[in-house]
């Protein structure tokens, strides 16, 4: 007696889109928690990195690319900022930076819900 088993789904297991969404979804866990889940926001850098490679030639390399270029130049101005609050300006250009991160992560995890490159958005 023969067992016929199903053919899994061509859309089961973690995808590259469910993994992009997960990279977006770390990412805005650890910004959202202020930082009390900042593990998340590295998960996601270091998953990012992981799997850049696999994404090569996608759309999602687009996603992984932006996700790792808004982490680092966050990080940057993040830093300055913080060596900033030495001449009261800090706290502003901290807010700033904060912003402009929302903005990408916003802008980015928008254009992966409709298919799209992040800069193709708005």
């Amino acid at each position: 007696m023969s067992q016929v088993f199903p053919q899994p789904e061509p859309d089961s297991g973690l995808t590259l889109r469910r993994l992009t969404h997960l990279i977006y979804g770390l990412f805005a866990l650890g910004l959202i928690s202020a930082g009390f889940f900042g593990v998340a926001t590295i998960a996601a850098v270091v998953l990012a990195y992981l799997k850049r490679s696999d994404a090569a030639g996608t759309v999602y390399a687009t996603h992984i690319d932006w996700v790792l270029k808004t982490f680092w130049w966050g990080l940057l101005w993040f830093a300055l900022s913080a060596l900033a609050t030495f001449i009261f300006i800090g706290w502003l250009t901290g807010l700033i930076a904060l912003v402009w991160v929302v903005y990408r992560i916003a802008k980015g995890w928008l254009a992966l819900f409709s298919g799209n490159t992040p800069s193709t958005v708005f």
